[in-house]
């Protein structure tokens, strides 16, 4: 197909550049794929996870309202020929209750098309086939527009899964099997917590939390690992294992699979 030999052109050129569009400007930025066609959502998924987003998918129109209410991506990818329910009918019940931006896409080259998903209020129109490079270039473009308008809310957030992080409220949301729960930490668990998102990868010594979390008072090395006892057991509730992870002789480390 046309729209294969697009994609297979597409890769190899990604590959062979080493462009930079400004990926620390999306660092985090999450994008909803809304597409059934797995080859499609694979193709793009690496294209922007490589220019630093994050990406979920949902194959037909339900599930991707379902994720859109959960995850609370910053973009939305919608195909329009899907079953269950069709981009047309997700992007009119989208636009009832958020403006999320939202770029279409479809093997639909019809200019009634374009303005139809415009006027119902899509962001951008993209028609397969397509080269992937250009969708990112295009959702890069929207992102540009509409996080500049949220620029303070995003700094005030933190994300990192299952773990979304609200800095100014001391709130923090788990995203669990696509619902969403509220977790009660006392002020140090969230400073705690918090920390280690920040550095997922990071080995922190007790030393350095302490100081990092507690530097008030003389508190003994060891309340870390009280604190770090009481976080696992109230993310354990919601299946979450091994958060914090502690590494023997050092420290903790957000996770232990890294």
């Amino acid at each position: 197909m046309e729209m294969n030999n697009l994609y297979v052109e597409g890769q190899k050129s990604a590959a062979d550049s080493d462009q930079d569009t400004e990926a620390g400007s999306y660092h985090q930025a999450v994008i909803l794929i809304v597409e059934d066609e797995l080859e499609i959502v694979d193709i793009l998924s690496a294209y922007l996870t490589r220019s630093n987003m994050r990406t979920i998918h949902a194959s037909d129109g339900r599930k991707a309202l379902e994720l859109h209410s959960s995850m609370k991506p910053d973009l939305i990818l919608l195909d329009i020929q899907m079953p269950k329910m069709d981009g047309w009918k997700v992007l009119s019940e989208l636009r009832q209750k958020s403006n999320t931006p939202v770029i279409m896409l479809t093997a639909m080259d019809q200019d009634l098309d374009k303005l139809m998903a415009l006027r119902i209020g899509a962001d951008d129109y993209v028609v397969k086939p397509f080269n992937p490079a250009e969708v990112v270039a295009r959702v890069q473009a929207v992102l540009r527009r509409t996080l500049g308008v949220n620029q303070t809310n995003r700094k005030n957030m933190l994300r990192t899964e299952p773990f979304e992080v609200d800095l100014e409220s001391h709130e923090i949301v788990v995203n669990v099997e696509g619902e969403r729960h509220a977790l009660v930490l006392t002020l140090t668990e969230f400073k705690l917590l918090t920390h280690f998102i920040r550095s997922p990868k990071r080995v922190f010594s007790r030393a350095e939390l302490l100081n990092a979390c507690l530097p008030e008072g003389d508190t003994l090395e060891r309340t870390i690992d009280s604190h770090i006892s009481k976080i696992r057991k109230k993310l354990e509730v919601f299946g979450i294992h091994g958060i914090p992870a502690g590494v023997r002789g050092v420290g903790y480390r957000f996770r232990g699979d890294q």
